[in-house]
C-alpha cells in the first residue's frame, strides 16, 4: 500500500461544447482540463468530480475516453495518463424537513464506480430533476430515498459540506444525521466536513463517532481544486480502493485531513443580513448585537455550538490529524505569476506545500514570499475570521 493524494468534490463549470453545467463554476472547467490540471499542477492521485450525471458530461467522458490517454478501470474510476484515477459522481440536492416542521435542503455527494452505473443513475434522476443538465438541482426526493437510488446502482452517499448554513444536512435541516436516514444511516460511511469545520468541531457530536471525516476543495475554479484535500494509504487508485478507506477495511484507511484553518471559511461566524456585518461574541451568536435582527446567516461555529452533544471534542482514536493547510493562493505575496513560477520550476502544489525547503522556495521567489510560505505551512500566519458568504484573511 502507498500513501495518495485525493479531492473528492470538484465541479465542472462548462461542457467541452461550452453548454452550462455548474452556472457559478468557471467556464475552464471542463472534464479534460480537470483530469491534466491534477496531473500536471496539483499532484492529486485520486479526484471526484461531481457532475458527471449531466448528459453534456456523460459525453464529454466518452470523448475523453476515445482519445486513448483515459481508460476505465475493473474496479472502478477512470485512469488519466496513469497518474490520476477521476471517480466518477453527482451532487444532488434533497428536500428535507427539519425538526421544526420547515423544509431545508442538503447537497449528497453520490460517487459511481463506472460510466455505466452513473448513466443508469442519470436517467433515474431524470424523473425527480426538471434539468438533469445542470448541477446540484433540487430532486424531488429526501435523501433517505435518495440512498436506494445511488445503491441500487452500486453507488454511496456523502453528506457535502455537512454544517454549512445552507444547502447542508446539519446547517438547515437537523440537528441529528440520523433522524433523516433512519436505519439507513449505517450506509452513510463518511461526512464532509465543509471549509468553514475541522475534526474539532465535527467531534463535538457523537453519532459522528464512526464516521470518516472527508476534507475537500469543492472547487468551483482550477486554481482551487486541492485547497483541501485527504492523505489516504491505499493498494491502487480505484472506487473500489476508495471505499476500502471510507470504511476503514484492510489497513485501508485516511491517514490525514488537510484543510483551511476554519476561521478562514466564509461560512465560520455569524452574519447580519440587515447591517451587513460579522457579529462579534462568544458562540452561539443567534441574533444581531447591533440591530437586535435574527435576520441572520448563522456561523458554522455557532451551529455546531447549538446542537453539540459533547462539551468537549474527544475524537476516536482511529481519526486522523487535521493539518491546517493554507493554498498557495490565500498566502499574502503569492499571486499567480508567482505560483506559476513555482509550479513551473517544482512541477506541483503539493510538493512546494509539502516537501520544499525554505531554501528550495527563496532561491525561485525571493526570501520575503519565501518566508510567507514557510510561516503558513507551519502555522504561524495571523487569520481574521469569515462569515456571511465572505472568506478569512491570512495576514
Amino acid at each position: 500500500m502507498y500513501e495518495v493524494f485525493a479531492d473528492m468534490h470538484i465541479h465542472i463549470g462548462r461542457s467541452e461544447t461550452n453548454k452550462p453545467i455548474k452556472i457559478t463554476a468557471a467556464k475552464s472547467l471542463n472534464f479534460a482540463n480537470i483530469a491534466k490540471e491534477c496531473v500536471d499542477r496539483k499532484g492529486i492521485n485520486i479526484a471526484g468530480i461531481i457532475d458527471c450525471a449531466s448528459p453534456y458530461v456523460i459525453e464529454d467522458i466518452e470523448n475523453f475516453l476515445m482519445t486513448g490517454e483515459a481508460y476505465e478501470i475493473e474496479d472502478g474510476g477512470i485512469i488519466y495518463k496513469d497518474k490520476v484515477c477521476i471517480i466518477l459522481g453527482s451532487e444532488i440536492e434533497t428536500s428535507e424537513v427539519n425538526e421544526n416542521g420547515k423544509t431545508g435542503s442538503a447537497h449528497n455527494l453520490c460517487y459511481f464506480p463506472k460510466l455505466e452505473d452513473i448513466k443508469g443513475f442519470s436517467n433515474e434522476m431524470r424523473n425527480h430533476i426538471k434539468n438533469i443538465t445542470l448541477s446540484s438541482q433540487r430532486a424531488n426526493i429526501s435523501a433517505y430515498e435518495l440512498i436506494d437510488i445511488v445503491k441500487k446502482y452500486n453507488g454511496i452517499l456523502v453528506p457535502a459540506h455537512a454544517f454549512t448554513p445552507h444547502k447542508s444536512f446539519y446547517g438547515n435541516c437537523t440537528t441529528r444525521l440520523e433522524r433523516i436516514f433512519k436505519e439507513k444511516y449505517k450506509d452513510i460511511l463518511a461526512i464532509e466536513l465543509g471549509l468553514s469545520s475541522d475534526t474539532n468541531l465535527a467531534d463535538r457530536i457523537s453519532e459522528l463517532e464512526n464516521k470518516t471525516f472527508l476534507t475537500n476543495s469543492d472547487a468551483h475554479s482550477l486554481p482551487k481544486i486541492a485547497r483541501e484535500y485527504n492523505k489516504m494509504l491505499m493498494d491502487n487508485v480505484s472506487f473500489k480502493e476508495f471505499v476500502k478507506v471510507l470504511k476503514r477495511e484492510d489497513g485501508r484507511k485516511v491517514i490525514s485531513n488537510y484543510g483551511l484553518d476554519p476561521k478562514l471559511g466564509k461560512y465560520h461566524r455569524t452574519y447580519c443580513e440587515v447591517c451587513d456585518k460579522q457579529i462579534p461574541g462568544n458562540a452561539p451568536v443567534t441574533k444581531c448585537d447591533t440591530c437586535d435582527s435574527k435576520n441572520i446567516t448563522m456561523g458554522v461555529y455557532d451551529r455546531i455550538e447549538v446542537i453539540k452533544d459533547k462539551d468537549q471534542s474527544v475524537s476516536p482514536a482511529y481519526r486522523p490529524e487535521y493539518i491546517y493547510q493554507i493554498p498557495l493562493a490565500f498566502i499574502p505575496g503569492v499571486g499567480g505569476k508567482t505560483i506559476e513560477k513555482l509550479i513551473n520550476t517544482f512541477e506541483t502544489e503539493m510538493n512546494i506545500l509539502h516537501k520544499l525547503s525554505y531554501d528550495d522556495i527563496e532561491s525561485v521567489v525571493g526570501e520575503k514570499v519565501a518566508i510567507n510560505i514557510i510561516n503558513a505551512r507551519d502555522g504561524k500566519m495571523r487569520i481574521i475570521e469569515g462569515g456571511g458568504g465572505i472568506y478569512g484573511k491570512v495576514e
